[in-house]
């Protein structure tokens, strides 16, 4: 379906008076024709009577023909089930009165930044409650403004199959408004379910967190991608993935966000503690690693100034104790030796 720009109409102003002047001059006919008529019942009295009556009771009809646009609005007209154009520059327009405005999605609402409810909620509301404005309810207007489409939390396993809970943010407009409203049969919940199923597809090919022998990119060579560490690459495929899927729906994913990842409830302790064990563990390397380097320095320093001579036995004493006291948890308590050297 080619969309077809209507830049011709815009001549509403014009046609309104028109058809104001016309509704006048219909009663001042009818108000004449009466007039006539109780003098003398000729053809000159009945005439203007019988057709300023049909225009005054049949005349609001070319006023349905006129059409006001917002800036960034569009309306797809069609003539009995035929397309016959789209307006989609602000103004002030007359079409065919018979024309209808064509939005399949008019009542479905996304959930929309200001329509959050912390993700707990459905992604598509269909609007038949109350809170709902009546004009957006039933207008038949299509809107070219960039909107958000925040979706409803999905738990997906990752690639090592732990559940994970994940949530995205998609950028939007309309930029085909033939294909949004002739190709599908509704753009905005086609949308979300795209934006569903292309998040599981790239979130299944990563990790939580870096893991070891796994291969994001589909090269064949291990990586370190993750969804913790690569969430704009990440965010970048998803929206590649998305706008593969809603071209030919006429609309275009212009940016794609992550706005939550986290473990999945019932593993999220597990985790955790794996998390601070995998902590404590590089610490205590850290700290081991800093105190073998304390005490090659001890030892080299007393064997340059000649302070002490220590056999082999006595060195081996002394890192242990030097390691006790640099790696442990709580102060050390020193016994002093007031006798011999040994």
């Amino acid at each position: 379906m080619e969309e077809r720009i209507l830049n011709n109409k815009k001549n509403g102003m014009s046609m309104l008076l028109l058809f104001l002047a016309l509704y006048a001059a219909g009663i001042a006919l009818l108000v004449w024709g009466c007039i006539q008529m109780d003098e003398e019942a000729t053809f000159w009295s009945v005439g203007p009577f019988v057709l300023g009556l049909i225009w005054v009771v049949l005349g609001w009809i070319p006023f349905c023909g006129l059409r006001v646009l917002k800036p960034q609005e569009a309306l797809v007209l069609t003539l009995f089930g035929n397309y016959i154009g789209t307006l989609k520059e602000e103004g002030f327009y007359y079409v065919n009165p018979f024309c209808t405005g064509m939005n399949p999605a008019a009542k479905t609402r996304l959930s929309q930044s200001g329509d959050v409810d912390g993700g707990s909620g459905k992604a598509l509301v269909i609007s038949a409650g109350a809170g709902v404005n009546a004009s957006e309810a039933v207008g038949k207007k299509i809107s070219l403004k960039i909107m958000t489409l925040n979706n409803s939390r999905q738990k997906i396993n990752d690639c090592l199959g732990n559940p994970v809970e994940i949530g995205i943010a998609v950028m939007w407009r309309v930029v085909d408004t033939a294909k949004a409203v002739f190709e599908v049969d509704n753009y905005k919940e086609y949308l979300s379910l795209q934006c569903d199923s292309a998040l599981r597809n790239i979130v299944r090919i990563y990790p939580y967190d870096v893991a070891p022998n796994v291969d994001t990119t589909g090269d064949g060579v291990a990586d370190e991608g993750s969804l913790r560490g690569s969430s704009e690459i990440v965010a970048s495929r998803i929206r590649n993935e998305i706008q593969q899927k809603v071209a030919d729906a006429g609309l275009e994913v212009l940016e794609a966000r992550i706005t939550y990842l986290a473990y999945a409830p019932e593993i999220a302790a597990v985790m955790l503690q794996r998390q601070q064990a995998s902590a404590i563990v590089d610490a205590r390397k850290m700290i081991v690693d800093g105190a073998v380097g304390m005490v090659e320095l001890a030892l080299e320093r007393l064997n340059e100034k000649h302070t002490v001579e220590l056999d082999e036995e006595r060195k081996a004493a002394m890192v242990s104790n030097l390691l006790v006291v640099l790696c442990g948890n709580h102060d050390a308590q020193p016994v002093v030796n007031s006798g011999s050297l040994y």
